[in-house]
């Protein structure tokens, strides 16, 4: 029995209907942009393992940091005490972040991030003895699949079944191009009519919803509005964090700055899990009293974890590295001369970059669901040559680790135009 017989044998995988899933690829070796199954065949990671692995697979940076850092203390428990490696990164991180960020909480991954912050908008509200019980969100929105999390999100399938056992969410649309106006006032009435505790968002690209794109300036007035009206804000910077727009942060494109910040996925070079959230002064000071129960009872048994504070420490090295820098403005032009070359297929919608993100809409007749036969037929046509890529309905996206090739990222490119004579 290989490994793919075992793993059916044993596993429960995620967002998988077990009972229409053949057997899944066992990969045993990874290195760079590429993977190996156990077959020997050769895939190219067009989106970094779920936009985990920005520097590649194996890559020996972190992989040294690591076994250094477990060869000196592998982990120590974060409440009552703390540790060298958490100290250096959350120093490190408070010079690069917006500069309101003064206060590092850290978890276990992007849907815990969002959790703690969820968690505290809402107790700094009833700390002061003022009941706010409204988040507001996006639609279409993806947070992660916590209850907090899950409740923020907007794509009805992943949270159906939960109904009625969730935190309350006034959804309002997403500003894209036309849009800009129904968002903010949407968001104005949402204020005005119920006590809201803060606005969660994705900053500049909605990544699950198939990395639907908006402007800076339309975020930054409806950051604007929360402001004037004492409504938190909440960066859910989990995808766009760590060089995937062209900057540092997506919220580098802004003029506002939010009030918290949710970090994962790429913040430890795909290598150990781990997330942060970020606060202003304000908000820790909601929690700072001579009263323990107004202190943000919220622990994870790895938090902080001096592990993963060192991979994290060496991903942040990399990331600031003149090298790394020239591979995220270089896979940049690559999907605008691929853009340009694509764009006006008759079977293509629309196009849309940001930093070293591309998707393209395939023309379809009927709307396409999430999972549905068109997404299924592309994302195995895929795997079949070599690529790893998880469409969204009919988007196609390329979201690569910044060291991928020249000629691994044409390789991508050709599938991508393949694929559309398959549809």
């Amino acid at each position: 029995m290989n490994l793919s017989e075992k793993d059916q044998l044993y596993h429960w995988h995620p967002y998988t209907q077990h009972k229409t899933t053949g057997l899944l690829p066992a990969i045993v070796k990874g290195e760079g942009a590429l993977l190996w199954d156990e077959t020997g065949k050769e895939y190219i990671d067009a989106i970094a393992s779920w936009w985990v692995n920005p520097f590649g697979h194996c890559n020996r940076v972190i992989a040294d940091a690591i076994y250094e850092q477990l060869t000196t203390l592998e982990h120590v428990l974060f409440g009552g005490f703390t540790n060298k490696p958490a100290v250096l990164l959350s120093e490190q991180l408070l010079q690069i972040l917006p500069s309101n960020q003064k206060k590092i909480f850290f978890s276990d991954n992007g849907s815990t991030a969002v959790e703690v912050a969820l968690k505290a908008a809402l107790q700094y509200f009833y700390n002061k003895g003022e009941k706010r019980t409204k988040i507001i969100a996006f639609e279409n929105a993806f947070h992660g699949d916590t209850f907090g999390a899950m409740a923020s999100s907007g794509i009805s399938f992943f949270t159906e079944a939960f109904q009625g056992s969730l935190i309350d969410v006034i959804r309002i649309p997403v500003p894209t191009l036309g849009n800009e106006t129904r968002s903010k006032e949407a968001l104005q009435n949402a204020i005005q009519s119920d006590a809201c505790a803060a606005f969660i968002f994705e900053p500049l690209v909605q990544g699950a919803a198939g990395m639907v794109m908006y402007a800076p300036e339309i975020l930054d007035d409806l950051l604007s509005i929360c402001k004037e009206n004492n409504v938190f804000t909440i960066a859910d910077e989990v995808m766009t964090g760590f060089g995937k727009t062209g900057k540092t942060f997506a919220c580098d494109y802004l003029v506002q700055q939010p009030d918290m910040m949710c970090l994962s996925k790429a913040l430890t070079g795909g290598t150990i899990p781990m997330a942060i959230t970020t606060f202003t002064q304000e908000i820790f000071n909601g929690f700072y009293d001579d009263d323990t129960n107004k202190a943000l009872f919220h622990g994870h048994t790895f938090t902080a974890n001096p592990t993963g504070c060192a991979a994290a420490l060496a991903s942040l090295k990399l990331l600031q590295s003149d090298e790394m820098q020239a591979n995220i403005e270089r896979i940049h032009q690559r999907h605008v001369r691929f853009q340009s070359k694509i764009k006006n297929h008759s079977k293509v919608k629309t196009t849309r970059i940001l930093g070293v993100i591309f998707a393209l809409e395939i023309q379809t007749e009927n709307q396409e669901s999430y999972y549905g036969t068109l997404r299924n037929k592309l994302y195995n046509f895929f795997i079949e040559n070599g690529i790893i890529m998880r469409p969204v309905g009919n988007i196609i996206y390329i979201l690569p680790p910044y060291v991928m090739t020249d000629n691994q990222l044409e390789k991508v490119y050709q599938v991508v135009e393949n694929a559309l004579e398959i549809v």
